[in-house]
């Protein structure tokens, strides 16, 4: 097992891993495995998601790819010069990702798209390791409560040390910077609890801090 990447087998959830068998046999041609994370590990910059979707990074095996959370997230960090490319919503699609690097706080999918606590801290050993491996890491970007509570968890840190804000930016002891925005998922962008505008301010402050 990689130290910072499980296995796309990964055996350590077993309900994660019935999931996991029962979307391969309904679609073997998708990727129905543990999503490996994407972009340099020399990264200044670590975004961390919660979980693969199942028609997104499930089906593609690159994260946040080949679902509409994908668009929010690629077409920003574009725009601010974390990515070069177009997306496509397809690994294939010729993105790269420049300071910068995409996770999960849980790297298989889950059902309905919501990991169980266990869960949660079962896979947080890699997100601790892949942190650990990232030697010029400043920033990272939590989307969602549950992400930023992993990584919290992650820099040995419990999860009340700081409280999950859009918008906020929280100083680790360790002089890390944890800033906090809704996850872009279609169901808060649909119901605008987070637009576009508001993400792109995200992205704007992380840039002028690594300036």
């Amino acid at each position: 097992m990689n130290i910072q990447t499980p296995p796309a087998n990964c055996p350590l959830c077993p309900r994660l891993v019935g999931y996991r068998e029962t979307n391969q046999g309904a679609n073997p041609a998708w990727f129905n495995g543990a999503v490996p994370s994407f972009g340099p590990l020399d990264a200044r910059f670590l975004v961390v998601g919660l979980a693969p979707g199942v028609r997104g990074a499930n089906r593609t095996g690159r994260p946040f790819t080949g679902d509409f959370a994908g668009v929010l997230l690629y077409r920003t960090l574009i725009k601010y010069g974390f990515a070069t490319g177009t997306y496509g919503a397809d690994p294939a699609d010729g993105i790269a990702l420049r300071d910068c690097r995409v996770t999960n706080a849980v790297r298989c999918v889950p059902p309905a798209n919501l990991p169980t606590p266990a869960e949660i801290t079962g896979c947080n050993p890699f997100l601790t390791r892949e942190m650990a491996a990232m030697p010029r890491l400043r920033v990272v970007l939590a989307l969602g409560g549950v992400s930023h509570k992993a990584v919290l968890r992650a820099r040995g840190l419990r999860a009340s040390h700081t409280a999950f804000a859009h918008g906020a930016v929280h100083t680790l002891p360790d002089g890390l910077l944890v800033v906090d925005s809704y996850h872009v998922s279609r169901l808060n962008t649909n119901t605008g609890r987070l637009t576009t505008p508001m993400f792109e301010a995200v992205i704007a402050d992380i840039l002028a801090r690594l300036t």
